[in-house]
């Protein structure tokens, strides 16, 4: 959490005077987002919407404030309860410091500083657990990406050559490649084995925003800046900053948007929607796409400026069917990978399933092949994969596609992505095509591939 980000805050207070007199010193602040509560069932019934601070009224007229205290702590223990109230007794502020409250403030002339200080310092702390949880997470992305990219052939030699250049300066990178090649797993490895891989590493999809929000969502708006604009929102390169934003299928992006994203690059700085605030940017970026950009600049599609801006280091990731063995290096890993996960012996592939792998053409290239030997472990009777265990699902297979068994909202998830292969990622037309809204469309992206599928 930056300092720049909302904090919510939760007040619990009985008393309409006191909760007029804190309602105007938190409203004194941009950057809290209050909520206000009599009781503290009202309270705790809200705790969904995850406060990061809550101000607590020992004596409220429905349950002891030690009991809402302890309903806090169970929920969520890194909410930090700061406890208002007019006794002055030690023991029981030390008894209720003791039972997990952050902070004990009497009512008294200090109350207004003492609790700004207070909501300060649980902002720090809250910021501390953020930022141990994010690197928690990064080293199992890092550990996780190191064993992903397997492979011998020479076309994937040529990728790890170009990483190690990657990685020794900050330089931009255009990572081009068909889908499913491992382009945002590349940029991952770049970020994770460069000087900035203790700060965030940030993904944005531009197909899976909708064209009127990816402003807000990559720079960021005011509260106010726009109907439905309810609070603050910090955007993906602010959230980026010290580290790697990565923008996935940026051919996508609108022209308009285009020229907006090059000012922020060139000048390295940005301000959010409906704010005069200049924010300086410390971000390295890198950007996929499966377009040739150079032939979406003939097009008149992708602004050249703007192009030359992003080209900076190209890698481009070879489709699988060029990677030759590399398909049953990669078959045996996901195998391995999933037996370890299912607590299942290891699964060994036998000839005429390895020739099976090789002769096929993988349209989803690495992600189709994981999802294939997945299948193939389910469905082998025995330790040895055989050919009749492998099945290509590939929704480029039209005859055998309507036979799979799959739920409707995955079939409808394939259809649409397979329009939108076909038709090069033109959500509009893909849209018009299928009768349906463009709105379902970025739905079943967002969360089809949440799901991993």
């Amino acid at each position: 959490m930056s300092e720049n980000d909302q904090i919510k805050i939760f007040v619990v207070e009985d008393d309409p005077a006191y909760t007029k007199f804190l309602r105007y010193v938190l409203s004194l602040n941009p950057d809290f987002d209050a909520e206000f509560f009599a009781t503290g069932k009202e309270c705790l019934e809200q705790l969904h919407k995850k406060p990061t601070v809550i101000t607590l009224d020992y004596s409220l007229p429905d349950m002891p404030g030690e009991k809402v205290l302890q309903s806090i702590r169970e929920f969520d223990p890194d909410i930090s309860v700061i406890i208002v109230s007019a006794q002055e007794k030690i023991g029981t502020a030390v008894e209720l410091l003791k039972g997990g409250a952050f902070d004990y403030i009497s009512k008294d002339e200090d109350t207004k500083d003492r609790i700004l200080n207070s909501i300060k310092n649980a902002r720090n702390k809250s910021s501390l657990i953020k930022e141990i949880d994010r690197l928690k997470q990064e080293i199992n992305v890092k550990y996780e990406f190191e064993k992903s990219i397997i492979g011998t052939s020479s076309a994937l030699k040529k990728v790890f050559e170009l990483l190690e250049k990657a990685v020794k300066t900050q330089i931009t990178v255009s990572i081009t490649g068909e889908t499913g090649t491992g382009k945002e797993l590349v940029a991952k490895a770049i970020h994770f084995n460069s000087k900035k891989k203790n700060k965030p590493f940030v993904a944005v999809n531009v197909t899976a925003i909708p064209r009127d929000l990816i402003e807000s969502e990559l720079f960021g708006h005011e509260k106010g800046a726009f109907t439905g604009a309810l609070t603050r929102r910090i955007g993906k390169f602010e959230e980026a900053v010290g580290g790697t934003i990565f923008l996935d299928e940026i051919g996508e992006m609108d022209l308009s948007l285009q020229s907006k994203l090059l000012r922020v690059l060139q000048e390295k700085e940005l301000t959010r929607i409906g704010s005069n605030q200049i924010i300086k940017l410390d971000v390295r970026v890198i950007v996929a796409t499966h377009r040739n950009l150079h032939e979406e600049v003939k097009a008149g599609r992708f602004r050249e400026d703007l192009f030359y801006r992003l080209l900076g280091l190209p890698i481009h990731l070879p489709p699988l069917r060029d990677r030759g063995q590399d398909i049953i290096i990669l078959a045996k890993h996901f195998l391995d990978q999933f037996s370890k996960e299912n607590d299942l012996k290891k699964f060994k592939i036998g000839s005429e399933a390895q020739d099976k792998l090789l002769k096929y053409h993988y349209p989803g290239n690495v992600r189709e092949l994981k999802s294939v030997m997945d299948l193939a472990a389910v469905m082998s009777d025995g330790g040895e994969i055989q050919a009749k265990d492998i099945t290509f699902n590939s929704i480029m297979d039209e005859e055998n596609f309507i036979l799979k068994e799959m739920t409707l909202e995955v079939y409808t998830y394939r259809i649409i992505r397979s329009y939108l292969n076909k038709y090069d990622n033109n959500v509009l037309e893909v849209a018009k095509r299928l009768d349906i809204g463009k709105s379902s469309i970025y739905r079943y992206l967002k969360e089809m591939e949440s799901a991993g599928l």
